[in-house]
């Protein structure tokens, strides 16, 4: 087992470049199924949650030929099974993306409901009930869902939520149905709008990605493609709130600032300063940050995924904060980790008041998911002292190199590898 291991205190100076995006990867992964050809993806970020999901596609029959770390070319052709079961899918939730893709291609699809990070109830009644709108029966045979139709066809479907798993699942199952299918309430983030553009390159005919209303034409037959992932928002974010929460100064490159805006402006009003250029972004913050309130909002506001961050800076910021997460419910599990270390937070269902320490402390902590790793992460680079962080497969399944990356602009940061005394005592 490895642990990542942090002698905080040192402000973070230099630059850092954003891989692929995770959640536009795990979503145009599953997609490829719905290709007659074969398809390269490029700027592939090289984290579990993406090896994963390419594991999945090999063991249902697919071709994949890795040309390096962050490009791999896939042919679906070959692929004959609809069925996954739990031993594929319980470990994240973007697993769930396959059964519009396998409804769409055979008519059917058999899958385990999807695993991932616990914090809260995860429903898909919204991707039900886009597939039922398109005419799929849908039951849950033996803990399965089990999704079938003789024939797709286009509907019009208004999602109670703008849930991003259910815009891109009805996605991937409209996109060769018969006729029209009108998504009201649609998610909009970057995300979906990548595989949009994605299914778009392989002769799709998707409008209106990125708004409250898609409309997708069904199509025929789609060909392979060549097509380049864009970065990913949250690791950009990530290192944006480590850098100013270390008094750093780090330019943060291959970033879409606009996909940035949200976390930049809540940033500035925490007093830091923000350069944005093209494809870059600089982060400087020469005084204690001060205190904000922050709602979590679905896209354009501020993201639910970058929370567990930004709480970690408001926690040494001057002042008493407020986080209000309005996504989902329990995601501040991690603040007793924070409390460790001497952060003072206190928790009342959905919302945080956060009274800013002058400085955290060390302590040894556990990752309880993958953004809450990244705030532990965070926390201990701040922290005088040595922090070790355990647990972190979460970690890993969002952040490419996060160690490298991190000491590449001066962190004193390191996995280390331990044994479990307590698990071998289990065993024995």
């Amino acid at each position: 087992m490895e642990k990542i291991v942090i002698n905080g205190g040192k402000k973070l100076v230099g630059e850092i470049e954003i891989s692929g995006a995770k959640n536009a990867a795990v979503a145009i992964i599953p997609a490829v199924l719905l290709s007659d050809g074969v398809c390269r993806l490029e700027n592939l970020p090289n984290i579990s949650d993406v090896s994963s999901m390419i594991r999945i596609l090999s063991d249902i029959g697919a071709d994949i030929k890795s040309i390096n770390a962050h490009t791999v070319e896939i042919d679906c052709r070959g692929v004959n099974s609809w069925i996954l079961p739990f031993s594929m899918t319980s470990g994240m939730r973007a697993s769930s993306y396959f059964i519009g893709a396998m409804l769409a291609r055979f008519g059917k699809a058999k899958i385990a409901p999807p695993g991932g990070c616990d914090f809260g109830v995860r429903p898909i009644d919204q991707h039900i009930k886009g597939f039922q709108a398109l005419g799929a029966e849908v039951t849950i045979d033996n803990g399965m869902v089990d999704a079938r139709a003789e024939t797709l066809v286009g509907s019009a479907i208004y999602l109670d939520k703008a849930s991003v798993g259910a815009t891109v699942n009805i996605m991937l199952a409209a996109v060769k149905a018969k006729g029209l299918t009108i998504i009201d309430n649609a998610a909009k983030e970057p995300h979906i709008v990548d595989l949009a553009n994605f299914l778009n390159s392989m002769g799709a005919d998707i409008m209106g990605a990125g708004t409250s209303v898609v409309k997708i034409r069904g199509v025929d037959k789609l060909l392979g493609t060549s097509y380049s992932i864009i970065p990913d928002q949250i690791e950009a974010g990530t290192y944006m709130v480590a850098a100013a929460a270390t008094g750093g100064n780090v330019l943060i490159k291959n970033v879409i600032p606009k996909h940035l805006e949200s976390i930049s402006a809540k940033l500035m009003e925490a007093g830091v300063t923000i350069e944005e250029y093209d494809e870059e972004i600089r982060v400087c913050c020469t005084n204690r940050p001060k205190k904000c309130n922050v709602t979590t909002q679905v896209h354009p506001g501020f993201p639910t995924d970058m929370q567990p961050q930004m709480t970690t800076l408001l926690a040494i910021a001057d002042g008493v904060s407020v986080m209000t997460e309005s996504v989902w419910d329990n995601r501040f599990k991690y603040v007793d980790q924070l409390t460790l270390m001497g952060a003072d937070i206190k928790v009342d269902g959905k919302v945080a008041m956060i009274n800013g320490v002058d400085k955290l402390k060390s302590a040894h902590v556990i990752a309880t998911d993958l953004r809450a790793g990244a705030a532990m992460v965070i926390a201990g680079l701040v922290a005088q002292g040595t922090t070790e962080i355990k647990n972190i497969k979460y970690i890993d399944r969002g952040y490419e190199d996060i160690v490298e990356k991190l000491k590449n602009v001066g962190a004193d940061i390191k996995r280390v590898t331990y044994t479990d005394v307590d698990a071998q005592k289990k065993a024995l």
